[in-house]
């Protein structure tokens, strides 16, 4: 006869106290379900109060290194006589970097109604407004391209006016600011007639590596010629910027991963290294929503891009960290936590959601974590941690791996637009967000 363990009342009733304790603890009864002290990041809807205020120490911190000024690179000392130009003359407004921010204020000040993002911005298009003269008269004196103010009339590459002509785009057809259409237009010719291309028409650069295509360069191009497309209504912009999201898709997407490598170089075409950079594929996703957002519905190239950044968004999901974070190099889990790319493809996949071009049933916890994630990189003077430095087409994985990262502008403008889209999340009214109480995770649905 099989023979069973004596009871034990005593046992009986620490097991008893034991299950009520944890019945108290999770009210779902559920022996697998969350609780909020097991994650490392917040797992909860979070409001709009909250949000607004992350985006505002990020606002203050940017606010805090001054008011743009005009400098002189050879006395080492600000300029103040507007009436003799000089030829190392630097106007402090920072690089492309900058015009992501701005990006990122003017859509913060559109979600939220708050004057301060805008008036942030505003002061800073009004110091090219009030030295377009003074660029003029520096360009008349030392000829086109001399000296950093040169950028406003004859820019040299597309880092000095792609991020930042989509925001002067935004502002005008926004209404802030003062009228900068001579600058637009000039830097619109050269993204159109005067960078670098490849024969097919593929914007491309020639060094460090020749005849070279950039992830980063889709961003650096297609939102301001969409924004162009809008402003004007020329169609050529639409299929300008459309093309170049496909062809360097061509180049860079690697289907089987749904990933974009960083770069590509014609001279080595079949077998170039694909190294999944983080901020690479984040300057992708943001190019591919800014042209989606004005690409009329009935363009032809519609529903390819669409799919590209569908298959993107669906990769992406499967490999953001257990903080909500994403890694330096994507497909490497010892690389570190990046938070740029991050409130990128936070921002993202709310926006997508937002737009109706996927699921919020599936990608709608994943941009919430993905905020959470961002959130807790930002500090109470609004410094953003974990920030990959500028960083340069390489051939070799150890630069990637060892980019410092630490408070950098890279990360300012992508936060303000993750934040922004995050406010529309969670108060889209066709969306409720709760917990499944039978195992705590978030849920999005639809409400009928």
């Amino acid at each position: 006869m099989k023979s069973f363990p004596r009871y034990s009342p005593i046992v009986g009733l620490i097991a008893f106290g034991l299950a009520i304790s944890a019945a108290q603890a999770d009210p779902s009864g559920s022996p697998g379900a969350d609780k909020a002290n097991q994650y490392p990041v917040a797992y909860e809807k979070p409001s709009v109060d909250d949000i607004k205020a992350v985006l505002l120490r990020v606002l203050s911190h940017a606010d805090a290194a001054g008011k743009p000024t005009l400098w002189d690179g050879s006395a080492k000392q600000e300029i103040t006589d507007l009436t003799k130009p000089v030829q190392r003359a630097s106007a402090r407004l920072g690089g492309y970097p900058m015009g992501v921010f701005h990006s990122g204020s003017l859509l913060a000040a559109q979600v939220t109604g708050d004057k301060r993002f805008t008036d942030y911005t505003v002061v800073r298009l009004q110091f090219i407004a009030d030295h377009i003269a003074y660029f003029q008269a520096q360009e008349a004196a030392f000829g086109p391209g001399s000296g950093y103010t040169s950028n406003y009339l004859a820019p040299p590459n597309l880092d000095s006016c792609g991020a930042w002509g989509a925001a002067l785009v935004q502002a005008r057809l926004a209404g802030v600011g003062p009228d900068l259409k001579p600058v637009i237009d000039r830097w619109a010719d050269y993204v159109s007639h005067g960078q670098f291309r490849l024969t097919d028409g593929t914007l491309a650069r020639p060094n460090p590596q020749p005849d070279s295509i950039w992830a980063d360069d889709m961003y650096m191009s297609v939102p301001f010629l969409a924004g162009m497309g809008k402003l004007t209504g020329d169609t050529r912009y639409y299929d300008d910027a459309a093309r170049q999201v496909l062809q360097i898709s061509d180049r860079l997407f690697i289907w089987s991963k749904g990933l974009y490598a960083h770069a590509w170089s014609a001279g080595n075409a079949d077998y170039n290294p694909e190294f999944h950079w983080g901020r690479a594929n984040g300057w992708c996703d943001l190019a591919m929503c800014d042209l989606l957002d004005v690409l009329p519905q009935d363009h032809p190239a519609r529903p390819a891009i669409l799919k590209i950044l569908r298959t993107h968004i669906k990769a992406l999901a499967a490999l953001q960290s257990d903080r909500g974070l994403w890694h330096q190099l994507l497909d490497h889990d010892d690389s570190f936590l990046e938070t740029s790319c991050t409130a990128m493809f936070t921002y993202t996949m709310a926006h997508a959601i937002n737009q109706g071009w996927v699921s919020a049933a599936s990608y709608g916890p994943v941009a919430l974590v993905g905020w959470s994630g961002v959130a807790s990189k930002v500090g109470p003077d609004g410094a953003v941690d974990g920030v990959c430095i500028g960083t340069n087409y390489a051939s070799d994985i150890m630069y990637y791996y060892h980019r410092p990262a630490r408070d950098d502008v890279h990360g300012y403008g992508p936060v303000l637009l993750a934040g922004s889209e995050m406010i529309r999340l969670v108060q889209n009214e066709h969306l409720e967000i709760h917990s499944n109480p039978m195992g705590g995770c978030i849920i999005f649905t639809e409400k009928k």
